[in-house]
């Protein structure tokens, strides 16, 4: 096969930046063909179109308009050919037609008082800030009337003109790249059932949000997990003119996504093609509702310091009970085996007469299959907790190999108050990194790592309880 030769790539990536013509852009083959998306989760939209576009075996130069895209991410789909160069026109905004007319002499429509239009004309001697001559010779920095552009000079469509070499004569041209405008977030219902234990049902979706892309008729998948970037975003090449206010119309599909594992992330095929414009949100079902047993817990953090001086004080302290819920997904079942991608969940519970309200909101990260779903619900209405330390001494020695070491003995008691009509088990934990013990309490402390214990404190219905521990730290 013969190469494509360095004059004629270099003619390519060398072209001078003459005006996109419109009657050039107009015969340039359009946005159209087969398209298909993947967009990511932080705003990168990868687009795989076939343009109706004749490319001939060997070298060839093709315009094709393609929208707004970062042009170093384009790259040809078909193997057999290769992408030598390009180059990559963005500019249809009115600063840029006016630079485009720099030195020529531009046409201005003019409303006079008694109604009648007249014209005008200038020479354009620059275009940011706007400077103009009129025909006496006068340069005024404000256009005299309405433009009236050439549409040669008028670019319609961000436009590329790419050099190509194929090993064979193909009546259609495959390319990919990367643009922007569009995202997309799981969302996740969960209704629980009336106790601190039982059933829920789960429901997922992921919503597609399109804030400048538009497109129809394309093939859309979404792409689960954490893909590195090696720079950061690129500045848009193409911006409209005006940000798209968000129709709050919503389109639904009628079956779920498929999913599949790519790589090491997930990616959800959407059932059917989309249409895709600017400023709507689409919602598709990301799995059919399933069934997933769940418990409730409640936790108080600790009060020590996570490393250095542990502190003396002598006030009680209230502290806030969180509520979490944890969806139990095992393998070999219906919910277990399906992996969640990261967004948000919402928690229901119905009240008295069947309403369902809203009770927790929780951000989760991606979740593989057969990992249980911990979701913080906020913090308990009914159920209250306070923290005093009891008392503090400390001790301090020094060696010649060691230097300073400071030794601290604190006591806490923590009292945990439940105004419900229903016993509940408050967790209550203390983290600490270095070396440090917990020398004595009134609950067993249950080690669940190297820097964290638990006690799991019995709280009777409409009653109370006091936790008393003592800890002993060296720094």
């Amino acid at each position: 096969m013969r190469s494509l030769s360095h004059a004629a790539v270099a003619a390519v990536l060398a072209l001078a930046p003459a005006p996109l013509l419109a009657q050039q852009a107009a015969k340039a083959p359009a946005a159209g063909g087969t398209t298909s998306l993947t967009i990511y989760g932080d705003g990168r939209v990868l687009v795989r179109r076939s343009l109706p576009v004749a490319v001939p075996k060997g070298a060839s130069e093709q315009r094709v308009a393609l929208g707004p895209l970062d042009p170093a991410s384009l790259f040809a789909l078909d193997a057999g050919v290769a992408l030598m160069g390009a180059r990559y026109d963005a500019a249809v905004d009115e600063t840029s037609v006016l630079r485009r007319m720099t030195g020529r002499r531009l046409v201005f429509q003019v409303e006079r008082e008694n109604g009648r239009v007249d014209t005008t004309s200038a020479t354009v001697l620059g275009a940011d800030p706007l400077r103009l001559q009129l025909p006496d010779g006068h340069v005024v920095f404000r256009m005299p009337g309405r433009p009236l552009y050439p549409a040669d000079m008028v670019a319609v469509e961000p436009t590329a003109t790419l050099a190509l070499r194929s090993d064979a004569a193909r009546p259609m041209l495959g390319l990919g790249w990367f643009t922007g405008g569009a995202a997309w977030q799981a969302t996740y219902d969960v209704v629980l059932g009336r106790g601190t234990t039982g059933s829920a049902r789960v429901t997922g979706k992921a919503t597609v949000v399109s804030q400048e892309l538009s497109v129809q008729n394309a093939e859309v998948q979404l792409l689960a997990g954490n893909v590195g970037r090696a720079t950061p975003p690129p500045v848009p090449m193409y911006q409209a003119a005006r940000a798209a206010k968000m129709d709050m119309g919503v389109s639904g599909l009628e079956s779920a996504a498929g999913e599949e594992r790519v790589g090491e992330a997930h990616v959800y095929t959407l059932p059917g093609r989309h249409d895709l414009t600017a400023g709507l949100a689409t919602v598709v079902s990301l799995f059919e509702p399933a069934q997933a047993a769940y418990e409730r817990a409640y936790l108080v953090r600790g009060g020590i310091p996570y490393w250095g001086y542990v502190p003396q004080f002598g006030d009680s302290m209230p502290v806030p009970v969180e509520v979490s819920y944890t969806l139990k997904r095992p393998r070999k079942s219906e919910y277990g085996d399906r992996p969640l991608p990261g967004g948000v969940a919402r928690l229901y519970q119905a009240d008295s007469t069947g309403r369902l309200q809203l009770v927790g909101e929780a951000a989760l990260g991606h979740t593989p299959a057969g990992r249980d779903l911990v979701l913080s619900a906020g913090t308990a209405f009914d159920l209250t907790a306070k923290r005093v330390q009891t008392s503090y001494t400390t001790h301090r020695d020094s060696t010649r190999a060691g230097g300073v070491r400071t030794t601290v003995t604190a006591s806490y008691a923590v009292a945990l108050t439940n105004a419900s009509d229903s016993a509940v088990v408050i967790d209550v934990r203390e983290e600490r990194g270095g070396e440090w013990a917990v020398t004595q309490s009134s609950v067993p402390a249950e080690k669940l790592s190297a820097t964290a214990v638990r006690f799991r404190v019995p709280v009777p219905a409409n009653g109370s309880a006091t936790l008393t521990y003592t800890i002993r730290a060296v720094w």
